[in-house]
């Protein structure tokens, strides 16, 4: 592949400046996409969360509600099958955001002639800081990051806005501090960091190859009136959704019956014994897997601790479940490589690991 720069700047940055008019447009866009889901389903339903404080709770397998009920009893393929449309049915909104806002973004990252830094970690920390504010779950920011990679964002960007998004936003980490113990939540953000200020600078080592050009190249022509800019940036809008939703839709429902298969088939009951290094690394593995919501880590780690599981799993279960998944993995396998979407969910389950490990001598 040509240099890792060379994503999208083909037919983008030559005079991108000049295009104020379609950039305006993009960004009203952009915009306007975030405000109403923001406004009206996002931050209210996570400040609900919230605002339940202890009485909060979590009915479906992965998910806080089931539009079908899941009974032991059941066989394991009918299990399956309404666990994948409980989830299906929780990320409808999410999703719905995580394409429209991923290929709005995109269409405003064409209009801007330079995308990164020479340096990793800054590019980390401007990552993350465009991931915490999106109020998205670890699968439903996966279409963003890959818009935003499409745009020529570097991988170790797009990383640190997608484990940003589900882990530091304001009101799950106001959950965290209000439902467990602080060295716990300590714990939670040590792994977090580490993944965001350590991790996905090494990624910048790796030479990861860009997105192959004119794949999703967008063409901004000049526009001399605003007429014109909102033609541009429509179809420019119109070519980044399909680019993002043309894999993030079948990929959604992969993950769907995965993630279902893995929570219906996994027993649950070795949760209850007393934690082991082998016990630990099972629970790291499998919570790094789970495709869970918004807030999910934190809910089933305060119910576990209430009811009495080992600190360690419960540690365990909260550094790993909710940053990554297996539909993370999928999309960042496809869009930036398979050996990163494989290194970040090995990291992801390595530190959950460690956090168990010290979550022993507390």
């Amino acid at each position: 592949m040509a240099t890792r720069a060379a994503a999208l700047e083909t037919g983008i940055t030559e005079g991108a400046a000049g295009h104020w008019r379609t950039r305006v447009v993009a960004v009203g866009l952009l915009l306007a996409i975030g405000a109403y889901f923001w406004g009206v389903s996002r931050y209210p339903a996570l400040y609900k969360k919230y605002s339940a404080g202890t009485h909060v709770s979590a009915t479906g397998a992965i998910t806080f509600g089931t539009v079908m009920a899941v009974q032991p009893g059941m066989p394991l393929r009918e299990r399956v099958w309404r666990t994948s449309i409980n989830w299906l049915q929780a990320n409808e909104i999410g999703m719905t955001f995580g394409f429209f806002f991923g290929a709005a973004a995109l269409t405003v990252m064409a209009t801007i002639p330079r995308r990164r830094t020479g340096n990793a970690y800054l590019n980390s920390l401007l990552g993350a800081a465009v991931g915490m504010p999106l109020g998205v779950c670890a699968n439903c920011v996966a279409p963003i990051g890959r818009g935003l990679y499409a745009s020529g964002m570097s991988a170790e960007s797009t990383l640190a806005a997608m484990f940003s998004s589900p882990t530091l936003n304001v009101v799950v980490l106001a959950m965290a501090f209000a439902l467990l113990p602080l060295p716990v939540v300590g714990l939670k953000l040590a792994t977090m960091l580490a993944m965001i200020l350590v991790f996905a600078p090494l990624v910048a080592r790796w030479k990861v190859g860009p997105v192959i050009a004119g794949e999703c190249a967008i063409d901004v022509a000049p526009s001399a009136t605003w007429l014109q800019a909102a033609g541009t940036a429509a179809k420019s809008y119109v070519k980044s959704f399909w680019h993002v939703a043309r894999v993030g839709v079948p990929l959604m429902v992969l993950a769907a019956v995965l993630g279902a298969l893995a929570v219906e088939t996994i027993p649950q009951q070795g949760l209850h014994a007393p934690a082991t290094l082998g016990g630990i690394l099972l629970v790291a593995l499998v919570g790094t897997f789970l495709p869970v919501p918004m807030a999910f880590d934190v809910v089933i780690a305060y119910v576990l601790l209430s009811r009495g599981v080992a600190l360690p799993y419960v540690v365990t279960i909260l550094c790993t479940l909710g940053i990554y998944s297996v539909y993370s993995f999928l999309v960042v396998g496809k869009t930036i490589s398979w050996r990163v979407a494989a290194a970040a969910g090995g990291a992801v389950a390595a530190l959950g690991a460690v956090a168990g490990v010290v979550a022993m001598g507390l």
